[in-house]
């Protein structure tokens, strides 16, 4: 069954439950792209821990991932089935490939074409879940969790990272993912779609 679209927004914030917005506020001039919370001033990342893209601390990363309310919206959120049997069909392996291919895509370039507004929130692609859960859905998230400045293109070790926190994400949201393409039957409407 697919959900309806979702009605959220990245600045989005519930403080009291330690669930903030750090990207800075459009306009300042401050050259960081990341602060404290623009809601309640909290202070709450280590800024320098993302930034050095560890892979091996990605654990850390992701805690850290999990105190802006989006990250934290699509790391608890409910994936759709869709969303689920396209990775099983791919497996593990292929699933790596069609993720690394949509971050050369949609965010390698130096300027992205529809910066900002090309990863949609949801729907039957998991690589859409991955990319807003680990910050690398468009370059002012991956200047402001990865340090990576915008108006450069990525390098290749840039996707690699980003790629392998989209897998670790993926995998962990889906533990049934195995390395080979799965035979999962398609998804029946009464419609027939």
């Amino acid at each position: 069954m697919t959900r309806p679209p979702l009605k959220i927004k990245c600045n989005t914030t519930d403080c009291p439950n330690d669930l903030h917005w750090f990207r800075k506020k459009p306009r300042t001039k401050d050259e960081k792209a990341y602060g404290p919370c623009n809601e309640c001033g909290a202070d709450r990342i280590d800024w320098q821990q993302p930034h050095q893209r560890n892979i091996a601390d990605a654990q850390t990363t992701f805690a850290q991932l999990r105190r802006e309310w989006i990250r934290h919206y699509c790391w608890h959120e409910w994936l759709d089935q869709r969303a689920i049997n396209y990775a099983l069909r791919k497996g593990r392996t292929e699933l790596r490939g069609a993720v690394r291919r949509r971050l050369e895509q949609s965010i390698g370039p130096a300027t992205p074409w529809r910066d900002g507004a090309q990863t949609t929130f949801g729907g039957t692609n998991p690589t859409n879940y991955a990319r807003h859960a680990t910050a690398s859905c468009c370059r002012k998230c991956v200047a402001e969790w990865h340090g990576i400045p915008e108006g450069k293109a990525l390098t290749s070790d840039e996707i690699d990272y980003l790629t392998d926190l989209a897998m670790l994400y993926l995998e962990e949201r889906i533990p049934e993912l195995t390395d080979d393409p799965q035979t999962i039957a398609p998804i029946r409407t009464k419609h027939g779609n």
